[in-house]
C-alpha cells in the first residue's frame, strides 16, 4: 500500500486543478452597486479602486478607510452613511490584490506598496494639505502604522478594532496584536462577503507575505506606536478568535500603556464595524467628537 501522503497527494492535484478553474461567482446586487459608485486612480499601471462621498455640510473632516484581510471595502457599507453624517468626506479603496483593485500576477505585494498607494489616492484627490482622519481594520492596521513611521502630516489616523490617536494626528489602530502576538489569522477567513476570491496558491501566497513583513518590521511598526507622542484609544470586540481575551487586552496594555480602551458587548468578535455598525460607530464617533 503507498504511503497515505502520496495517495492524498494523488488526490489533491485533480481537485486543485478543478478548483483554480472554477469562475468566480456573479456578483450581488449590493456589490454590483457599490462598485458602480467607486472610481479608479492610476498607480504604477495599476488601477486602485476607490468610493468617495461627500457627506456633512457645514463640516471639513475627511476620513479615509482602510480595509482587511481577506476583504475589501465593503467592510464599512454598514457604517457609511452615519459616517456621511459626521464627516464632509467618506473615502475608502481597495488595496491592491483585493476587491475590485488590479491583482497583477506575479507581483511582489508588500505593506509598503499598500502605504503608498494611499498617500497616492491622497494626492490624487488633492487632500495632500487637508486634515484627514484614517479609519482602518486588520491588514489595515499594518499599512496605518508604516504611515505612522513615515510621520505622514498633516494626516490624522484614525484605526479599527481600534486604538485611536490624537492631538495633531489621530490614529486608530486595530488587530495591532498580531504585530507582536503570533499571528492567527489565516486559521479563520472573515465572515463577511468576498467578491474576489483568491483562488490561485501562488497568488495567495504571495498576499500573505504579509505575515512575514509583520515580523521582519515589528520594531519598525510597533516602535512608531511606541515612540508616536499622540494618545492611543483601543475598541475591542472580547469575541474576537485573532486577538483573545484576556490575553490580548493584557499584552496591548503592557506594551501600550498609554493607551485607553472600549470594550464592546461580549458578543463582538473581529468584525465590529460589521457585527455591531452602531455600537461601534457610536464609540468613533464619542472619541473624535470630544476635541
Amino acid at each position: 500500500m503507498k504511503e497515505w501522503w502520496v495517495q492524498v497527494g494523488l488526490l489533491s492535484v485533480p481537485l486543485l486543478a478543478v478548483y483554480l478553474h472554477i469562475p468566480p461567482p456573479k456578483l450581488s446586487p449590493a456589490l454590483l452597486s457599490w462598485r458602480s459608485s467607486g472610481r479608479y486612480f492610476s498607480y504604477k499601471d495599476q488601477n486602485i479602486f476607490y468610493r468617495d462621498s461627500t457627506g456633512a455640510i457645514g463640516s471639513s473632516d475627511i476620513v479615509v478607510l482602510l480595509h482587511g484581510f481577506p476583504t475589501s471595502s465593503y467592510d464599512w457599507c454598514k457604517i457609511w452613511e452615519g459616517l456621511t453624517q459626521r464627516f464632509h468626506r467618506v473615502i475608502a479603496l481597495d488595496f491592491v490584490g483585493f476587491g475590485f483593485s488590479d491583482k497583477p500576477r506575479p507581483h511582489r505585494y508588500s505593506i509598503f506598496e499598500q502605504a503608498s498607494i494611499v498617500e497616492g489616492l491622497v494626492r490624487h484627490l488633492g487632500l495632500r494639505h487637508q486634515r484627514i482622519n484614517l479609519l482602518s481594520h486588520d491588514y489595515g492596521d499594518t499599512v496605518a502604522q508604516e504611515l505612522l513611521h513615515r510621520s505622514l502630516q498633516p494626516l490624522m489616523l484614525w484605526l479599527l478594532l481600534v486604538k485611536e490617536v490624537r492631538g495633531r494626528c489621530r490614529f486608530h489602530l486595530g488587530l495591532i496584536a498580531q504585530v507582536y502576538i503570533a499571528p492567527r489569522a489565516i486559521s479563520r477567513l472573515c465572515s463577511t462577503p468576498r467578491h474576489h476570491l483568491l483562488r490561485n496558491k501562488w497568488f495567495l501566497f504571495s498576499i500573505l507575505q504579509y505575515i512575514n513583513q509583520r515580523k521582519k518590521h515589528r520594531d519598525r511598526w510597533v516602535g512608531a506606536l511606541m515612540s508616536t507622542s499622540v494618545p492611543l484609544h483601543l475598541i475591542y470586540g472580547p469575541l474576537d478568535p485573532v486577538n483573545p481575551h484576556p490575553e490580548f487586552l493584557q499584552l496591548y496594555k503592557k506594551v501600550l500603556p498609554m493607551s485607553t480602551v472600549s470594550v464592546l458587548d461580549d458578543h463582538i468578535s473581529h468584525y465590529p464595524q460589521l457585527e455591531d455598525p452602531t455600537g461601534f460607530l457610536n464609540a468613533y464617533l464619542n472619541f473624535i467628537n470630544s476635541f
